[in-house]
Formats: C-alpha cells, structure tokens, sequence
C-alpha cells in the first residue's frame, strides 16, 4: 500500500556547493531530483515535497545590494517568496516531464506557503542564523549602525547578517495544500522553511524579517497533512556517530530514543545534521509511522530496502532485518 510522504530536499538537491548557481545548472540538479522522485511516485506513494532556499535568497541579497541605487530593495520576507516561486516552477517543469515519460498524469503545483510564528519566541530576542555572502567588516558595522542589524564575524572568512530563527507554528494555506493532495497533485510547499509571518490581535499578518529551519518547517507541514513518513533527503546516505572520523557509525534502522540519546551526547551538529534528526524525531515521536534520512539516490532504497537511517517509534519491537520494516511495524500492532 503506498505512503503519505512529505519529502525535504537538502540544497544539493537544487545547486550544489562547487557550482555559480546559474538556472541552467540549477535545472540540470532539480531534473536529477525529479528522476528519483518519479521513482516514488511510480511505487504508488502520495508525495509532498519541500525545500531549501538558501543560496538562492543570497543571491537576491547580492543582486539587491549591487542595485540598491536603482531599484528599492526587497525585505526577506519577500525575497523568500520570490525563490519558493523560483525553486517550484524548475520543480514543477522537471517533475512534469519525467512523470509523463512513465505516462503518470499527476499534476504538479508549488504553493507559496506561510508559515505563522509567535512574536515572543526566543530567537527574536537572540537572532543566530546566518542569511546572504560574506562582507567585510566594514561593510558589516555600516549596516549595524545605519539599520539596526545584527552581524557576526564568521571563522575568518567575513561577516554575515543573522536574523531569528524561530519554531512553525502552522502554516496558514494548510487547508489548501490537503485540498490538492486529495486530487492526487504533488504539492510543493513551505519551500525555504516557509513565510515567516505573524499574526496580530486585530488579525492582519506581518511578514518578518526571519528564517525557519526548512527541516522544521518540513516537520510541520508533514504533521499537519497526515504524512506517513517525513523523508529528509540530504548530501550524505546516514546520519552517523562520529561523524568524518575513523570511528564513524552509520545508523540504519534506530529506535526514538536511541537517536534522542546520541543527540543529548552531541553526535549531530547543530547546523548540519543536528535539526533534521530533531525534526524526524518529533515527527515519529507525535505520531508519524517513520522518519527517514538519507541521500538523494537512495530515496527509494530506504522505503524499500531500509537503506538509510531510519528512525522508529519505541513501542516496534526489535527490528529483524529478515522480515522488512513493514512486517515488523505488523507485528507490533502499531
């Protein structure tokens, strides 16, 4: 029987690091998406997909700082609209035409999507997340003093902006996005983690200047459609312990509180792997059948041959690599 799956694409899956970013290598990446999501789809599964945005909202940053005496400047919010609409359509043209090569007829369709947060979290009081290149310093102490800006020095290599990074709360065209996946469409939503909008007491909305992780972001909308599983697509085949040293694990089918135990013992960075296995276990935990991460290749290997890491609730028994996860989910009647 096919999956619900929302599935969140790392930025590899769009531009990878070595590359300019120009739309012809940008296609070219997303066509090599779409052939393993056709994958997916043709196994029978219902698919939702996700994604980052971050190279793509700095170079709107660029282009707007090399034009800023020509054309008024774009505030994030914006400019994070512009690459879910940028990002979807490549998406959408690619994924189209490998599904009509296998005459699958699904339509396929981006939603720009916004996310609510709640205008006393934390993170506006403590903003952390990097967003745009890399300046010089005194470039970085003009924008703190002229715009009230908050900039860090990073590891030697120049100075970034950093703006608040705060929790999802809901996305607000939820109910749009069910609508869609009833027909049988392929939503693409919450592309860079969403929106960040808030909502005040006389009920208007207010895009603010923030950025919401896109795994979390993920989560969220994973939850909120009834997805079976939240499969975090990233650069490496499994998350691991002791990650790029001698002693390196790699995890394949691990229970919830396994993996929150090699997260309190700081295997998982926190700006790298750490917020996808915090994402994937608050999915499993909040009542997902499983969370999955892995590569881009092995999307499909993972649902069907465990490949990956596979994150399970407590309550299956022992994994027994004889049987296959669904036997096992099965006589766990869970």
């Amino acid at each position: 029987m096919g999956k619900r799956i929302v599935i969140a694409l790392g930025g590899n899956a769009i531009k990878q690091p070595e590359e300019e970013g120009k739309a012809e290598e940008q296609l070219k990446n997303i066509q090599n998406t779409a052939e393993e999501i056709k994958k997916i789809v043709k196994a029978g599964h219902e698919v939702v997909i996700t994604h980052g945005n971050g190279p793509q909202v700095g170079s709107l940053l660029i282009q707007q700082e090399a034009a800023k005496e020509e054309v008024p400047a774009m505030p994030l919010d914006v400019c994070g609209s512009q690459t879910q609409g940028q990002i979807g359509y490549m998406i959408q043209q690619a994924l189209r035409e490998k599904l009509e090569q296998v005459e699958i007829d699904n339509s396929v369709i981006s939603v720009i999507t916004q996310v609510l947060v709640d205008e006393d979290d934390e993170a506006f009081k403590n903003p952390a997340k990097p967003v745009g290149p890399f300046y010089g310093e005194k470039h970085a102490k003009k924008m703190i003093e002229k715009k009230d800006e908050d900039w860090i020095e990073d590891a030697g290599r120049g100075w970034r902006k950093v703006v608040p990074s705060p929790i999802p709360k809901g996305i607000l065209e939820i109910d749009a996005i069910k609508s869609l996946v009833k027909t049988g469409a392929i939503v693409i939503a919450s592309g860079g983690g969403g929106i960040p909008v808030i909502k005040h007491e006389d009920g208007t909305y207010q895009g603010v200047e923030a950025v919401i992780d896109k795994d979390r972001a993920g989560e969220q909308l994973a939850e909120e459609i009834e997805a079976d599983i939240f499969m975090v697509l990233t650069e490496v085949p499994y998350a691991a312990l002791n990650f790029n040293t001698p002693e390196q694990k790699n995890l394949n089918v691990t229970k919830v509180s396994e993996m929150k135990k090699y997260l309190q013992e700081g295997h998982f960075a926190d700006g790298s792997m750490g917020p996808k296995v915090e994402s994937a276990l608050e999915f499993v935990e909040n009542g997902g059948q499983k969370a999955i991460i892995t590569s881009l290749d092995n999307g499909l290997k993972a649902l069907n041959k465990n490949n990956g890491t596979i994150i399970i609730p407590d309550n299956c028994e022992e994994f027994d690599s004889s049987k296959g996860y669904e036997e096992t989910l099965a006589a766990s009647n869970f």
